[in-house]
């Protein structure tokens, strides 16, 4: 495995300082990730008798138990699932929403940075340390997880996705697909996908995700498991029924004290603000800060007094009625994002988080929030970042003398033309210039000259001149065209470039599927980064495959 790091500046400048610059945002979390005292201290927190609301851990245990047997998971994440009954086993948490087919190649790393950290403390603290991936099946944006892009053989960005099967607005993990639906997406994709040595096996193990009428949510957890069960990853869907039982008393707890959890991230919001930077997520002054299933949706409560209501006020709620609910159905609750990180520290001893950048940057407004319910925000880790670089694409890169950062840096279009140029051996650039310049020399004069016989007539020369100039330029284009054409491999070369490493304008990570790369590789680079020790620092690495 050959791995270079290096450091690809995030968009989420909050993020990029506490990854980079983490004095700058001291106070707006409780831990840091690069202090390994931080990580001790959290572990010896966790292990204290402390006034922080928990799950009942025996019960944690059944749920997780019965929700990986249900998806499939192998003995490995069973194994990790029974160390959890140890009264000092810890959790490394992270997730994502339910992608098609595994969504993009950022969850696959998230996961290997959960099952690398994990295995790491394990080590280190010589205690369990289990590794989970939290599945947000409570979200309800199907159109963010109903798609995956592949890069096609014609050097195209392509999308397949699945239709909403219904077009109400709930929980993805509300909404099963019927089983022609999936055999149109599979059938796409198997489109898309080049014949290998390893197709046949992949596409096997993703049929066996989508038996019967199953949800985007049960179908990747079945493929996650099918990844990651080897190697121990446990995974729960955030809109596991059973799971909503053993969260009434937070539930209860976001209600009866929901006025003072807005307060709380009004504060932090404000800490942040004054640190100088924008709030990632909107924090509303009447916001509860949960949903409700109501109607077939998933709603947005509002706060009005001693009421909850949505948006359009079709359903209202007394304190009273949202607190009976929350303690006898709370599977007709459901967390919004402000809401999740508590929720997850109130089922898991979590000693850290996996966050992408817009993650960490939102988590900063619930550092109060955490200390209003006796909790406390555990450690952030930002997830492994990586771009997978084919050889032919290296081979390229280094033919036409092209670096990641030229490409990350917007100086692709440049290197681009330079090239071309140095291959015009006709100079046709100069050459039309030198053809413009002289005929304005010669013609300018003559038109102004015509003045003095009419002012129309030296009108009617200017709209001439700027006429055979048009023609010129319109000869030089098509010149130009036509000479690019005999380097039509070179430009496929490079644009092959482009499109590997920043497809659509984004890092390759939060484009291309995952499916891809198997296919082409099998699992073995999989493997390998779940395997070799690689530092979870924040920086970006270049995997050559």
């Amino acid at each position: 495995m050959h791995m270079e790091p290096f450091h690809w500046k995030k968009s989420q400048t909050l993020a990029e300082d506490y990854i980079s610059d983490p004095e700058r945002t001291n106070g707006l979390f409780s831990y840091h990730y690069q202090n390994e005292r931080d990580w001790q201290q959290r572990a010896a927190w966790l292990t204290e008798e402390n006034a922080a609301p928990r799950a009942d851990r025996a019960r944690l245990v059944d749920v997780l138990t019965g929700y990986n047997r249900r998806v499939g998971n192998k003995p490995a994440a069973m194994e990790q699932i029974a160390a959890l009954n140890q009264a000092d086993a810890l959790t490394i948490v992270g997730g994502q929403q339910a992608g098609l087919f595994g969504g993009p190649l950022l969850v696959l790393y998230k996961a290997i940075t959960i099952v690398q950290l994990a295995k790491q403390w394990s080590e280190k603290l010589q205690r369990p340390v289990v590794p989970v991936f939290w599945i947000a099946g409570e979200d309800h944006d199907f159109d963010e997880v109903n798609h995956l892009y592949t890069l096609t053989s014609a050097q195209q960005v392509e999308k397949l996705k699945v239709d909403h099967p219904t077009g109400h607005r709930t929980s993805v993990s509300k909404l099963p697909l019927k089983p022609e639906a999936w055999k149109e997406a599979l059938e796409g994709l198997d489109r898309t996908l080049m014949d290998t040595e390893f197709k046949a096996d992949l596409m096997a193990k993703i049929n066996r995700t989508m038996e019967g009428p199953t949800t985007l949510s049960d179908a990747f957890a079945a493929f996650m498991a099918e990844l990651f069960g080897d190697y121990g990853l446990v995974l729960i869907d955030s809109d596991e029924p059973a799971l909503r039982q053993l969260e009434a008393p937070m539930f209860e707890q976001l209600v009866m004290k929901n006025e003072n959890l807005t307060e709380s991230l009004l504060q932090s919001r404000s800490h942040v603000q004054a640190a100088g930077y924008q709030a990632q997520a909107d924090v509303a002054e009447d916001g509860a800060n949960l949903f409700i299933y109501a109607g077939g949706q998933r709603l947005l409560l509002h706060r009005e007094g001693d009421q909850f209501t949505d948006k359009k006020k079709d359903f209202t709620y007394t304190r009273k009625q949202l607190h009976d609910l929350a303690l006898t159905t709370p599977e007709q609750l459901s967390n919004n994002v402000m809401t999740r990180p508590l929720m997850q520290d109130f089922l898991f001893p979590v000693l850290a988080a996996v966050l992408g950048p817009g993650e960490i940057a939102y988590w900063a407004l619930t550092k109060q929030a955490f200390e209003l319910y006796g909790m406390r925000m555990p450690i952030i880790a930002p997830r492994l970042e990586f771009t997978l670089l084919e050889g032919t694409v290296l081979k390229y890169m280094n033919k036409y003398n092209i670096t990641l950062a030229d490409v990350i840096e917007q100086r692709y279009e440049q290197k681009k033309q330079h090239f071309l140029d140095a291959q015009d051996t006709l100079q046709l650039n100069e050459r039309f210039a030198a053809v413009k310049a002289e005929f304005r020399a010669g013609y300018t004069p003559l038109v102004e000259s015509l003045n003095a016989i009419n002012p129309g007539v030296k009108k009617l020369g200017e709209t001439n001149l700027a006429k055979i100039i048009e023609q010129i330029e319109f000869l030089e284009h098509k010149a130009t065209d036509a000479y690019r054409m005999q380097f039509d491999s070179a430009l496929r070369q490079l644009e092959r470039i482009r499109l590997t490493i920043l497809p659509l304008a984004k890092p390759q990570e939060r484009v291309y599927n995952g499916c891809a790369y198997i296919n082409r590789y099998g699992s073995d680079w999989l493997h390998t980064l779940l395997t070799t020790p690689i530092p979870v620092d924040g920086l970006h690495r270049v995997y050559y495959l």
